[in-house]
């Protein structure tokens, strides 16, 4: 639904426009909206709750997604008749800190599914840094599984002869009892021995800021505008543009930094600055827009989250949960039935990663859910499969596999 401002705009993409007053009654009675399988609010805070306040007149029962611009909303929200409400800087800034926390080689997990965890953890000094997977004995000594590695960016599906080197990033998947002897297999204490990088000192700067400090984590935040500098232990006024005002910070020394202004060619920016003083820090930066995503990636930027693919993902969990769990831009982890082409085939035989790039990390039948099973695992009517891959891998499974 849209006034006739946006119309025209929203004209040029894959929507169907409807044009109406936001705020009158009339509007949502001619759409049928009591029939909806969801709405999703996602105006200015004050607007949203009109919307649904006035939705709520024709339909009590429809279920109501809204985001909100601050979290003083969040309840007002809630009280207009959002049954779920997101706020996504909070949402964000705390995805982006904790996918920060596997820059050692702890397992750090940044998600679960089910009874499936997923962890990412860093390879510098680890007992396996600079082995092939073959060599390094990970799941036969722990039980997780290697789905997927991380070099600058760049994500791929890892073969025996991968080699793991020290600046590349493991994507892990076990059970808890798997990451318990991980963890107590590459027995790194988890410490970070200089402050982290916090270059925006806006919400979601905030929100790293907020959930680094429960973890005991020391930061740094270069903030240019006076009205958002909250100490002086862990600010420093100025733009981080300038060479001086980093170094002040700590870019000389710190192992991480956050890039996290929402405005996405000076992320750009930074990302270009940061990477060409220091070659070998880690960069996790925010994406407003979702076409700088590959941008920043392409710039030096090792990790990208951005408010689309994660108000995207709220959503769909929403709409099919226990279906999927993104990790990060364009990496899920997702759950389908088992095609009729593999059942009585073993996983080996299937050739799954092979041919389309998908990781089997768990199945899940009536009778047992088995995380990382062996290559001999039979498939069995009805199982369900949960995968790793890009988008792209997925779409090459089902249309391979279910096409057959």
């Amino acid at each position: 639904v849209s006034d006739h401002q946006r119309a025209s705009e929203l004209a040029e993409n894959d929507y169907k426009i409807i044009i109406g007053e936001l705020d009158r009654v009339e509007t949502y009675q001619r759409l049928n909206i009591d029939k909806a399988s969801l709405i999703v609010v996602n105006n200015d805070d004050i607007l949203n709750t009109n919307i649904i306040s006035t939705i709520r007149e024709v339909s009590q029962s429809v279920h109501i997604v809204s985001f909100a611009d601050n979290e003083d909303s969040i309840d007002i929200l809630e009280l207009a008749g959002a049954n779920h409400v997101f706020q996504l800087p909070n949402m964000l800034g705390r995805a982006l800190a904790r996918h920060a926390l596997g820059v050692f080689s702890q397992a750090n997990i940044v998600g679960s599914f089910g009874e499936l965890l997923i962890a990412q953890t860093s390879v510098s000094r680890a007992p396996f840094e600079g082995k092939k997977l073959s060599e390094s004995k990970i799941r036969e000594l722990t039980g997780v599984n290697v789905v997927g590695i991380w070099q600058r960016g760049k994500f791929r599906i890892p073969d025996p002869e991968t080699v793991i080197d020290s600046t590349s990033m493991l994507l892990l998947a076990g059970s808890q009892e798997q990451f318990e002897k991980y963890n107590d297999y590459v027995k790194s204490p988890f410490s970070f021995d200089q402050p982290l990088l916090i270059l925006g000192g806006g919400r979601v700067g905030q929100s790293v800021a907020k959930a680094l400090s429960e973890r005991g984590i020391s930061y740094c935040i270069v903030e240019k505008s006076k009205a958002l500098i909250k100490d002086k232990e862990h600010y420093v006024m100025g733009s981080a543009a300038d060479i001086n005002i980093l170094k002040q910070a700590g870019i000389d020394y710190t192992p991480l930094v956050f890039i996290t202004t929402h405005d996405d060619p000076i992320n750009i920016y930074l990302t270009i600055y940061c990477r060409k003083l220091r070659p070998d820090v880690l960069i996790i930066s925010r994406a407003t827009m979702d076409r700088y995503i590959t941008k920043l990636y392409a710039v030096g930027a090792d990790l990208v989250m951005s408010y689309a693919s994660m108000g995207v993902n709220s959503i769909l969990n929403i709409l099919n949960p226990d279906q999927l769990l993104m990790l990060t831009e364009g990496l899920d982890v997702f759950k389908v039935l088992l095609p009729a082409s593999l059942v009585g085939k073993t996983l080996e035989e299937s050739r799954i990663r092979q041919i389309t790039g998908c990781n089997v990390v768990a199945i899940k039948n009536h009778e047992n859910f088995i995380v990382n099973p062996p290559p001999s695992t039979v498939f069995k009517e009805n199982d369900e499969l949960i995968m790793i891959g890009m988008v792209e891998a997925e779409k090459t499974f089902i249309k391979h596999f279910s096409a057959r």
